[in-house]
C-alpha cells in the first residue's frame, strides 16, 4: 500500500510493486485505493487486476490481505486455485488410466 494524502489525512493506493522499491516509491500498477478517513471507510479495488497479480505470485501485506479478504477477493482466488488443483488431479488420473 502506498501512502498518500496530506499530514494527518492519510489516503492509500493499493499497488503492485517490486519488493526492492521503497514503500511510497516506484510501483508497477495501481489496483485500487483505500480511504480510512471517511466513515465507513472507502475501499475500491479492481477485482480482475488483483486476482491477476495473485495468480502471478504477488505477496500481500497484512493490511492489504485483510482488506481484500473483506471484499471476498482472497476467497475467490483460493476457490479458483482449489478448482485448478481438482481438475489437474482428474486430468492426470484419466491420462494415467489410458496409458495402462
Amino acid at each position: 500500500m502506498k501512502r498518500m494524502g496530506s499530514k494527518k489525512r492519510p489516503f492509500y493506493r493499493l499497488v503492485a510493486a517490486d519488493t526492492r522499491y521503497q514503500r511510497d516509491g516506484r510501483f508497477i500498477e495501481i489496483l485500487g485505493y483505500y480511504d480510512p478517513m471517511v466513515k465507513p471507510f472507502k475501499f475500491v479495488v479492481d477485482r480482475e487486476k488483483a486476482i491477476k497479480w495473485l495468480n502471478n505470485g504477488a505477496l500481500l501485506s497484512e493490511t492489504a490481505e485483510s482488506l481484500l479478504r473483506r471484499e471476498g477477493i482472497v476467497q475467490e482466488y483460493n476457490a479458483a486455485k482449489q478448482n485448478n488443483k481438482k481438475t489437474t488431479a482428474k486430468d492426470t488420473g484419466a491420462s494415467a488410466a489410458k496409458t495402462v
